[in-house]
């Protein structure tokens, strides 16, 4: 990368650095739209014909049987800006929580339930089952 082509780069990265903020579980902060769409091309064209790169995204898959969790558990880092596609199984109705980003889904026994979202806020936070007060893992975007 050219000195010219790097000055926007650090810009745009100390740009974002003073918007976030201290990341944490902060209330106050604007709630993210999930949404289920999936990107499923790595890149799309352009009205001009140059081709754009797409998010890359980052697949968590939970299961919890008998209050026991299982899958991708613990502490899971994913990249600023990566897509997340978060999936739980449970053989318990609940509802699953994602702090920090204030995003919930239900959860049917036996029966696959998710989101996906932009992981734009850096921090750590707990992805819980709501009813069941049971941590699945730590969500670190960094």
């Amino acid at each position: 990368m050219t000195a010219r082509g790097l000055r926007p780069a650090l810009l745009t990265t100390w740009l974002i650095a003073a918007l976030a903020g201290c990341a944490g579980t902060d209330s106050s902060a604007e709630p993210v739209e999930p949404t289920t769409v999936l990107a499923t091309e790595s890149s799309s064209p352009s009205p001009t014909g140059a081709t754009a790169t797409a998010p890359a995204e980052h697949r968590i898959d939970v299961q919890v049987a008998g209050g026991q969790v299982t899958g991708d558990t613990g502490r899971v880092t994913v990249p600023v800006g990566e897509r997340v596609d978060l999936t739980v199984t449970s053989d318990a109705a609940d509802e699953v929580h994602v702090h920090g980003y204030d995003l919930t889904f239900p959860l049917s026994p036996g029966e696959p339930g998710g989101v996906s979202f932009a992981a734009t806020i850096p921090g750590v936070f707990e992805v819980e089952l709501h009813d069941a007060g049971t941590v699945l893992l730590s969500l670190q975007v960094q």
